[in-house]
This record gives structure tokens, sequence and C-alpha cells, in this order.
């Protein structure tokens, strides 16, 4: 189920044309309808509001202008761990040599 801060692909006659993070999902008066607020991830970067039904939101194709459209959910793909190895939960108390660099103190010159 697509929710608010998930990202999407949007698809325009079954090509992906854009990839958008959904902003805001409130409901229509017309019920199983929303109006979904899409930030579009392009330059310039673009915010749209489209009147959806919710199994359109969920990745369903819908028309507009006559054009065939549909939002699919992005999935982050799961990095699988180095062969051999397993999560024995004392990778944080390994020790890293590194600096913090404070952007908060490069502000202030």
């Amino acid at each position: 189920m697509t929710t608010e801060k998930n990202l999407v692909l949007i698809y325009f006659e079954d090509t992906p044309v854009v990839f958008a993070r959904v902003e805001r999902i409130l409901p229509d008066a017309k019920p199983d309808w929303y109006h979904i607020t899409l930030l579009m991830l392009q330059v310039p970067l673009q915010a749209v509001t489209w009147i959806l039904k919710d199994i359109y939101i969920n990745g369903e194709t819908f028309t507009m202008n006559g054009k065939q459209m549909r939002l699919e959910k992005v999935e982050a793909p799961v990095e699988p761990g180095p062969e051999g190895s397993e999560n024995t939960g004392d990778e944080g108390n390994e020790k890293q040599d590194g600096n913090v660099i404070s952007f908060a103190d490069l502000k202030k010159d």
C-alpha cells in the first residue's frame, strides 16, 4: 500500500517517465477518492495534486486525458551481506577511525 513519504515511479502509456515522492494523501468528498500530492523528482522540482481512487494510488492503471497512467511504489532493494557473515549484533561496537565534521561549525566562519 502506498502511503505518504513513499517513492513512486509514474508510468505514462506503460513507459516509466518520472519518480515522485508522495507528500500528502487527503480524502476527497467522494468515498474512496483522495487528493494525492506528489513531488516530482526532476529539475525543476514540481508539486502536483491529483484526485485518484485508492486503487489507483496502489498501482491500478487509470487514464488522464485518455492516456494510460500508473503509479508503482518503489521498494529499495535489499543488499545481501558478504557471504559467510551473519548478523551478530556486534557491528556497533567496532572502533572506526574517522572525523565527524559538524556543518553547524562550518557555517560559523
